[in-house]
């Protein structure tokens, strides 16, 4: 069985201190334990060169939580994944749902940040989902298909990407998509990635789920078809919460 693959998002939260105790926490129960997850933090960027430097050389990877289209330039406050892999990361989040409400990033933002990713040595951890309004309407997998097709770089393969759906309406909210609902989402994404590919992708190409995904919950979501982790947002900022989600 694939090993599962669980980050934690920590989005703009945590300090130096807030960061070494956390790490330290993980990597302790890293060295202690033997899982059948990968783990991987998502600090914010000023946190990077701390969290990289302690995570370097352990089982912990390291996740930037967005990077530029461009190598370099006149960019202010941006971040290059040359510099991310220069770092010592080893994901980076794309087209994370608040990236798109927030910056405004549409599909080919996210592709051009995808594409830039990949040819900077790092696997971008692409973020599709639909809003509640969009569910509701029943548009949920026409928006999902439309994201993934845009999404992805023409750089892809089945093995240097990651798929993150994150219903809008369950990220931070408390609400999370019942099993089946997941089950629906994640079992259409495998079939277009396998058209996509134009191969199997199963086990090869990781799909994690996202969306108040909390240790009540993460057993019943892990263990739906075709979910391969999880992109896990409060429940990260607090080692126990975060080990038990990947530890069951």
């Amino acid at each position: 069985m694939a090993r599962k693959l669980i980050a934690g998002n920590w989005k703009m939260n945590g300090s130096l201190s807030f960061a070494s105790e956390l790490v330290g926490g993980l990597l302790s129960r890293l060295e202690q334990n033997s899982t059948a997850a990968d783990f991987a933090v998502c600090p914010p960027a000023a946190l990077l060169g701390q969290v990289t430097g302690l995570a370097k050389g352990t089982a912990l990877a390291v996740v930037g939580q967005d990077c530029h289209a461009n190598i370099s330039g006149a960019h202010t406050g941006d971040t290059s994944a040359e510099l991310l892999k220069d770092l010592g990361c080893q994901y980076v989040l794309t087209g994370h749902s608040e990236r798109r409400t927030d910056h405004g990033e549409g599909n080919a933002d996210v592709q051009a940040k995808s594409s830039a990713a990949i040819k900077a040595g790092l696997i971008p951890i692409i973020c599709i989902g639909e809003t509640e309004g969009q569910r509701v309407s029943g548009d949920t997998l026409k928006v999902v298909e439309q994201q993934v097709r845009e999404s992805l770089p023409v750089e892809a393969t089945s093995t240097n990407v990651v798929l993150a759906y994150e219903p809008v309406w369950a990220i931070g909210t408390g609400k999370t998509a019942t099993p089946d609902d997941v089950a629906e989402v994640h079992n259409f994404i495998r079939g277009l990635l396998d058209r996509h590919f134009d191969e199997a992708t199963d086990g090869k190409l990781k799909i994690l789920y996202g969306g108040s995904v909390k240790p009540s919950n993460a057993a019943e979501l892990l263990g739906v078809s075709n979910v391969d982790g999880a992109l896990v947002g409060g429940a990260s900022l607090k080692v126990e919460d975060f080990w038990a989600i990947g530890v069951r």
